[in-house]
């Protein structure tokens, strides 16, 4: 398989996909290119492929246990893509990252109190504090030259109330991969005042030329964190709602399985697993492909903003495959700019707004499809601009 045609986009119309169906909802038409909700126009890998048809050629799909070699592949990729050796009992396998966000408030916090966030933040980190009626803190982002950086001195002045920081790493949606002093920075204040860090690394198999680095390979945190992952993201398989929690605490772990069994939601996906096991058994070559192809489309927007001189700066994307858009420089009201996006230039991206007030004057570009679907977003986009 050629890797033009491996990341080709693919016509998800009628398939149920929330991308692509659901957008006459989100933006009010659907006349545009929605290049918004963050999965990938892009075929998962062969190897998922084959495994599902498999599974799917089995006539029984009932309740279904995690097997041994579900354990057994989570642990090889986490040694293999991070370094990071962890023991089977830390994993808990879960239904999805914002579900176990939920149940990880609820196992760690009671009611009014407070909880940590970065904002610009991924929405849910802020509703599911709001709906546990606790308290967010906003450890809001700094914004400055064209970059992202954490005002560790605010942060330290809100762990001393905080119960709970919610991390996101990388970042959604500034696309930062933090550096390992600022997280060491990270765990020792919340150390000092004895704050959890419930961390969502969903998106950490897609940094560039930087190293994830999970805030549980961390010594000194390893008994004081909970970290969220999937396959999801990565592999286009959101769908199929198979994700894991690495709790390598005793008592944490048995805190968050007690809440994630009051919800019911404890049965296993049998597409999802074998989805997963085939993703971290065999998609080694196609990820390492795939952020090839994803850096290409990245440096294709940076480019080509640059050469017509298009009042909006890309921030620097060091991991996902969200671009985060500062579209100030088009000197519009943020209602403005939505109207500009949606109605003029026919763009379907997140609004920067929906990401919290720092996020007010951005939009969020997803490059997760084919060059050929972002070539034309470009051409509406300067179509728009000088029109």
């Amino acid at each position: 398989m050629k890797k033009v045609e491996m990341f080709k986009a693919i016509n998800r119309q009628g398939t149920y996909t929330t991308k692509y169906d659901d957008a006459k909802k989100k933006f009010g038409t659907d006349d545009l290119l929605p290049l918004w909700v963050a999965d990938m126009d892009l075929a998962s890998p062969l190897c998922i492929q084959e495994t599902l048809a498999k599974r799917a050629a089995h006539p029984l799909y009932g309740y279904t246990v995690y097997p041994p070699a579900y354990y057994d592949a989570i642990q090889n990729w986490m040694k293999k893509r991070f370094d990071w050796s962890i023991e089977k009992e830390w994993i808990v396998p879960c239904y999805g990252v914002v579900p176990s966000l939920n149940f990880a408030i609820n196992a760690y916090s009671n009611e009014s109190d407070s909880i940590i966030v970065q904002t610009p933040i991924y929405p849910p980190f802020v509703s599911s504090v709001k709906h546990k009626k606790r308290k967010v803190l906003d450890n809001t982002l700094v914004y400055e030259n064209g970059k992202y950086h954490i005002d560790f001195e605010d942060f330290e002045s809100k762990a001393k109330e905080a119960k709970l920081f919610l991390l996101c790493s990388p970042h959604n949606p500034t696309a930062r991969a933090w550096d390992e002093d600022e997280l060491e920075k990270l765990i020792e204040i919340c150390l000092t005042h004895d704050v959890l860090i419930i961390a969502d690394e969903i998106h950490a198999d897609i940094v560039y030329e930087k190293v994830h680095h999970s805030i549980g390979s961390f010594e000194s945190m390893m008994h004081h964190c909970v970290i969220l992952n999937a396959p999801s993201k990565t592999f286009n398989i959101a769908g199929l709602n198979t994700s894991y929690a690495i709790i390598p605490n005793t008592h944490l772990r048995h805190q968050y399985i007690v809440e994630q069994d009051k919800s019911g939601i404890t049965n296993g996906n049998p597409f999802g697993i074998e989805a997963l096991i085939s993703a971290y058994e065999n998609g080694d070559v196609w990820l390492d492909s795939l952020k090839e192809h994803l850096k290409g489309n990245i440096e294709y927007v940076n480019a080509f903003l640059k050469e017509h001189n298009v009042a909006i700066k890309a921030i620097p994307t060091e991991a996902t495959f969200l671009v985060w858009l500062d579209c100030s420089g088009l000197g519009l009201t943020h209602e403005e700019l939505k109207v500009f996006f949606y109605k003029k230039a026919k763009l379907g991206l997140n609004d920067g707004l929906s990401f919290g007030k720092a996020g007010e004057g951005f939009m969020r570009l997803n490059v997760g499809t084919g060059r050929d679907v972002l070539e034309v977003a470009m051409q509406r986009l300067i179509k728009a601009v000088k029109g």
